[in-house]
């Protein structure tokens, strides 16, 4: 599992690759994470790599690609807003779409941005949502301006 560099940058940044890393490394059933801001951008994802992998005829994720991951996180993010303005339910905190062959996990942070997460059909919701929420917790309040940019930055470099 590989981040974007995360040499030259911040501490904060640096924490929050270590904590998407750890979510993939050590939450039995993850294959891969993302975390898209609030215009659906891809700020941190597990593995960039992956796409990489794709053209070589690996996949591991929807597609083979986080770049998919985050699309889709952000269509589904997009979607349960707006179903939840049509219902007036409020605010959207989770979402969970379960395929046959695998779960996709959506979770809002608090400022917009969202945390998604693919995993095997066969994976325990329970664990996996409650490490989201413990991600969730951890990243929610240091996901400034200053830092999106700069996440959004360091994925674009590594594209």
């Amino acid at each position: 599992m590989t981040a974007p560099s995360a040499f030259g940058l911040s501490t904060e940044a640096r924490n929050l690759h270590w904590l998407l890393s750890n979510l993939v490394e050590e939450v039995p059933g993850v294959h891969s994470v993302t975390v898209v801001s609030s215009d659906g951008l891809m700020l941190l994802s597990s593995d960039p790599g992956l796409a990489t992998a794709k053209a070589e005829g690996g996949q591991r994720g929807p597609r083979g690609s986080s770049a998919d991951l985050a699309t889709i996180v952000s269509g589904i993010g997009s979607l349960t807003i707006g179903a939840a303005k049509l219902m007036d339910g409020g605010g959207v905190k989770q979402t969970m779409v379960a395929m046959d062959e695998g779960s996709v996990f959506v979770m809002s942070i608090s400022d917009g941005s969202l945390l998604g997460v693919h995993a095997t059909p066969d994976c325990d919701m329970s664990v996996i949502a409650y490490h989201m929420a413990l991600f969730v917790g951890r990243a929610g309040h240091v996901l400034t301006p200053e830092l999106r940019s700069e996440l959004r930055k360091s994925m674009e470099s590594a594209q």
